[in-house]
């Protein structure tokens, strides 16, 4: 019997019975119901109207137009800034420069505070230092964006420049190691690696080099904001609400309740929609100018002030035995960083917790350069991480003449290799054997350059996919039952085009017991209960677990409600099930009221209950992640070099899915954007003046539809057992691993190994 034949028969049982420690979960398990259907975007027909409002089609009377001057140098001072020709432009309403704008405070550090959201705290023009090439250092309000836009080309600055870090290979050489890395330890050792790996029977020791990436989502970075009285209101789109106003309302010294932010809908955010010096600034303007003020940043603008994934250099070395299992894991690199924020890049990540080992060395370094700040991006650390470490794999297993995923099913481990812990569902293996099999993986012919159809060299490769599970902290959740039998489900969650407002109806559906189209789901506003930021993957299963224990409260206050003369006296909470549009108990069939009558009989309109998300302790307890297998075939041209992705398949394993549709959808954009990474992707900085040089789709290269093949996509749909919904995040699990599984491809293809990415055709002639 396969692997994936035991883990299908074996599916029910690993859902039905739970460990003693883990909560019970009603949903778990159930046949009927609308989680797990593929139902369509619920806002779906709102966006093709364009009902949808983003941030940039907000309406405001007054509505002025703001535009940024960016410097031209990475480090030193404004010496001087004439503004007198672009004061006398026409529509020009203000301009504002650090001479002028209001005093503020600087943003909390980025990540030395849970709640922090802002990507820097660094002043934001508040004197005439530069610290990024790039950095704002003008913004133009005018009546028209092209009218701020011309006002801006008319102002003049010099500068004092002052020595720069801009060399990454000279900032490496001065690195430093981080107190801590997203809160685990830089570094990790267990036994001595180094010596094992000097005796091993098998050994490869390669250096990996990947660029810094920019955010280019399909909606740049905007926000239209205004002041009623002292009461701000700002729409944003921003991938952290309250997190941005708690941020705020620190730099401009105000309350929380005074501010107000709307973000229902974000044209892609994939970690770059946090708080960046472009909101600061357009509140600080509308404050000085006393009318409403929309900044929307041009693409070029994107790039100067929003930052993005940062470089790496990257060692992987790896120990076999004779019997295929490691004796030595070694993962040590640096990333560059900025001294005014703390994102690192986690690429030592993947190697904590994929493989069993011997020995483990796991460190990453940080060089500090001056720069725009780094920030996340989809899959952070993992995305690259996997890179290196499955491509260093891929070799291992040529070196030792055995298949990729042979030598995978060796180095399978128990339990988390570096911490310890049980995992509480992984079922790798099996999506490896599934997508094998799917994908045709037994037809690859192991020797490289061994296919070829005319000038056409065909190759196919592998690679391991993993994302760790996170909960996210804070959330909120409240639930509503109305006198007619419908519901509303409120946090102040997103809508980043991934499906959250479709799955969160699905879930508020099953909860309650009612067809999913008596749900709405409201998001998108500070008003609403706290949500949490929507990032790590971590949305769905955060809003989740506050909805349960919504719902959980709501279901006792409407048996309190029932009273005596009801059907359900007498039984408590737990006794009871939600379902066809009231609450019964599940084996008596009599003893069942709907919530119409519930609420009819008791006279009220509405009954709502509002809960926090219990705190995550499943997280602590297990090691959770989520896997997956990335099938690439690719055609390389012998003659030009080109790189054609001709098919691609990813297996998943990433526990109870939602809902298909959505789910496919998200694994597939995934693959694409690691398409990219692989294979085009790549910030141009150049190491004289800290200037972005291509700051445009036109020159920073996207996959387009020619770029991307058939991607088939399968899952082991495996619920875990300790997480809300049985379900993990799978928003950055379909990136990791295709660059690997692109560059083994690439090798199997042509022999060559290239280990510097993006993989583009002068580095295969």
């Amino acid at each position: 019997m396969s692997i994936l034949d035991t883990i299908q028969q074996t599916a029910a049982g690993v859902v039905a019975k739970l460990r003693p420690d883990a909560p019970p979960d009603r949903l778990i398990g159930r046949k009927h119901g609308s989680i797990g259907t593929s139902l369509p975007r619920i806002d779906g027909p709102r966006k093709v109207r364009g009902e949808a409002r983003f941030a940039a089609e907000v309406p405001a009377a007054g509505l002025t137009y703001a535009a940024l001057l960016h410097s031209t140098i990475a480090r030193g001072r404004i010496a001087t800034l004439d503004t007198a020709a672009a004061a006398q432009a026409p529509g020009v309403v203000l301009i504002m420069t650090h001479e002028n704008a209001p005093r503020l405070k600087p943003p909390a550090a980025f990540m030395s505070d849970p709640r922090a959201a802002g990507a820097s705290d660094l002043p934001v023009m508040q004197d005439a230092t530069i610290h990024w090439n790039g950095e704002p250092v003008a913004v133009v309000l005018a009546e028209t964006q092209e009218q701020a836009d011309h006002a801006k080309s008319l102002i003049v600055a010099t500068y004092e420049a002052e020595p720069a870090r801009l060399s990454f290979a000279q900032a490496a050489t001065r690195s430093r190691q981080p107190e801590s890395v997203l809160g685990e330890p830089a570094i990790i050792r267990i036994g001595d690696a180094e010596a094992a790996l000097a005796g091993a029977a098998f050994q490869v020791d390669l250096t990996f080099h990947t660029p810094r990436h920019s955010h280019a989502a399909i909606e740049p970075h905007a926000a239209t904001v205004w002041w009623e009285g002292d009461r701000l209101v700002i729409h944003d789109a921003t991938q952290m609400l309250h997190q941005t106003r708690w941020t705020l309302a620190g730099i401009f010294g105000i309350t929380e309740e005074k501010i107000r932010i709307h973000s229902p809908f974000v044209g892609g955010g994939f970690g770059g929609k946090g708080l960046w010096s472009h909101q600061i600034l357009a509140i600080a303007a509308s404050k000085l100018a006393g009318r409403p003020v929309r900044m929307a940043l041009s693409r070029e603008g994107v790039f100067r002030v929003a930052g993005g994934r940062t470089t790496t250099t990257q060692r992987v070395a790896l120990g076999a035995n004779a019997d295929g299992t490691l004796a030595a894991l070694i993962h040590t690199g640096t990333v560059a960083m900025t001294t005014h924020n703390n994102c690192p890049e986690q690429f030592t990540f993947p190697a904590r917790h994929l493989y069993a080992a011997g020995s483990f060395l796991l460190e990453q370094r940080v060089a500090d350069m001056d720069m725009l700040a780094n920030t996340f991006m989809r899959a952070p650390g993992e995305s690259i991480g996997t890179f290196a470490l499955e491509t260093a794999l891929d070799e291992l297993a040529e070196a030792m003449r055995l298949d990729p995923i042979e030598l995978r099913r060796r180095l399978e481990p128990e339990q988390d290799p570096t911490s310890g812990h049980a995992f509480s569902s992984r079922h790798m293996l099996a999506a490896f054997e599934a997508g094998a099999e799917r994908f045709g993986w037994s037809q690859r012919n192991p020797v490289p350059r061994g296919r070829r159809e005319g000038e056409w060299l065909i190759g196919m490769g592998v690679a391991a996919a993993t994302y760790p599970y996170y909960r996210m902290l804070g959330g909120a959740a409240r639930v509503t039952i109305t006198r007619d039998g419908y519901a509303r489900v409120a946090t102040a969650g997103h809508e980043m085009g991934m499906g959250t407002a479709t799955v969160q109806a699905q879930a508020g559906a099953d909860r309650l017991g009612l067809p999913v189209e008596h749900v709405t789901f409201e998001y998108g506003d500070t008003a609403l209960p706290a949500g949490t930021v929507a990032g790590g993957s971590s949305q769905t299963v955060s809003i989740a677990a506050a909805v349960a224990a919504a719902s959980a409260k709501l279901i006792a206050e409407l048996l309190t409600l029932a009273g005596n003369d009801s059907p359900l006296a007498g039984l408590s909470a737990g006794e009871v099930e939600a379902r066809d549009g009231g609450l019964g108990h599940p084996e008596q069939a009599d003893r069942f009221e709907s919530y119409v009558s519930i609420l009819t009989r008791a006279g009220r309109e509405e009954v709502s209950a509002e809960a926090d998300a219990p705190q995550p302790v499943e997280t602590q307890r297990y090691s959770m992640h989520s896997y997956g297998a990335q099938f690439c075939e690719v055609r390389v041209s012998a003659v030009t070099g080109e790189v054609r992705v001709s098919r691609f398949l990813g297996s998943f394993d990433t526990g109870r899915i939602l809902n298909p549709r959505m789910a496919a959808s998200q694994f597939r954009g995934g693959i694409i954007m690691g398409l990219g990474l692989a294979l085009m992707e790549e910030t141009e900085f150049d190491e004289r003046s800290g200037r972005i040089m291509n700051p445009s789709l036109a020159e920073y290269h996207v996959p387009v539809h020619l770029d991307v093949p058939d991607i088939e996509v399968i899952w082991t749909d495996i619920a875990d057992p300790h997480a809300p919904l049985g379900a993990h995040g799978i928003g950055e699990i379909g990136i990791t691993g295709v660059g690997a599984a692109v560059a083994n491809a690439i090798h199997n293809a042509t022999g060559r190994r290239v280990r510097d990415l993006p993989i583009t055709l002068d580095k295969l002639l």
